[in-house]
């Protein structure tokens, strides 16, 4: 897809528009609307990753060779998407500055006749269409997807959490975008968990469906305390949601640190119209925890197309102690 041209506006976003971009038009079913766009809230600070992320989004640290949030960006782009909203915050320009074309550093590598890497770094550039919305705020998850709503309208839409990266043969968001056009409601991702750490996660109680792999939500509690939910079907960070959800976070009442959570608006989200949990087909890691950031990296380098080979025979003598 051809980047389209940097836009501003005043309410409060700038970004790459896509050309493509339509209006929903007048008696549109909310069934029949294809998922276009995808928000991915980056304005968090990090801290579970200092000093690394003091003057480094997090998002931009690497698996192996490339920014967490290209691998993000990567699955919205294979799952159909075409534009991408970015909630942003102070000092997270680099995740913009990745997305976009570097003169510079593209005629170095042309004199430098680096044919190979200025067609990678192209290819990232024209990966998808951009908007970047800055929250000004810390106000939780969900004041940052309704930071978005300007710019998504009144159409279904994806959000992917910048932490959780997910490995699997379909893209997760594709095979959401896949039930969503069979039951035509708003859908979690979940994962199972043991009891013991369910305190940790979003929580889902709910009853199966006709569809593979799905449930009917009946409840959502947010960590909940030990024994008070025998569910052990977990939020991840991925979402496909209704418009009407920007509505339910304007009325949400704000928690802790006057945080507005997104549990809270999902949980009045199905009472109104209906959810869905999916237990999606693959591998999930939290890269925004050390130890599964490091499980991450080991994984993505086990099965890359150069290093692959060589980091397998390296760790194997590492654990017969011959390194």
């Amino acid at each position: 897809m051809v980047v389209g041209p940097v836009a501003t506006c005043g309410n409060g976003y700038t970004g790459k528009r896509s050309r493509k971009h339509q209006e929903t038009q007048p008696g549109e079913t909310m069934t029949k609307k294809t998922i276009k766009k995808a928000v991915i809230p980056v304005a968090g600070l990090g801290t579970r990753f200092l000093p690394a992320t003091k003057a480094i989004p997090k998002e931009m640290l690497t698996i192996v060779d490339r920014p967490t949030i290209q691998y993000i960006v990567e699955e919205v782009v294979a799952s159909g998407i075409e534009e991408v909203i970015l909630i942003t915050s102070a000092g997270k320009s680099a995740i913009e500055n990745h997305f976009d074309y570097d003169f510079q550093l593209d005629t170095v590598l042309k004199e430098k006749n680096k044919t190979v890497l200025r067609e990678e770094l192209a290819n990232i550039s024209n990966l998808i269409d951009i908007v970047s919305v800055r929250q000004k705020q810390p106000l939780g998850l969900g004041h940052a997807i309704w930071m978005a709503r300007n710019v998504i309208g009144n159409e279904p839409f994806l959000v992917l959490l910048g932490d959780d990266l997910v490995r699997s043969p379909v893209p997760c968001c594709k095979q959401m975008i896949d039930l969503y056009n069979k039951v035509g409601e708003s859908i979690v991702a979940i994962q199972r968990v043991p009891l013991a750490q369910t305190f940790q996660y979003g929580i889902v109680e709910g009853e199966e469906t006709e569809q593979e792999r799905t449930f009917k939500v009946r409840r959502m509690v947010e960590k909940p305390a030990p024994g008070t939910s025998d569910s052990d079907m977990a939020i991840i960070g991925r979402y496909l949601l209704m418009p009407e959800i920007f509505e339910l976070l304007a009325k949400t009442t704000p928690g802790h640190g006057g945080e507005i959570q997104l549990t809270d608006a999902l949980q009045a989200l199905s009472n109104r119209s209906g959810m869905y949990a999916y237990e999606f087909i693959g591998r999930r890691y939290d890269a925004g925890d050390k130890l599964g950031y490091l499980k991450a990296i080991v994984d993505f380098a086990l099965e890359h197309p150069t290093l692959g080979k060589a980091f397998h025979e390296h760790l194997h003598k590492k654990m017969n102690g011959d390194a």
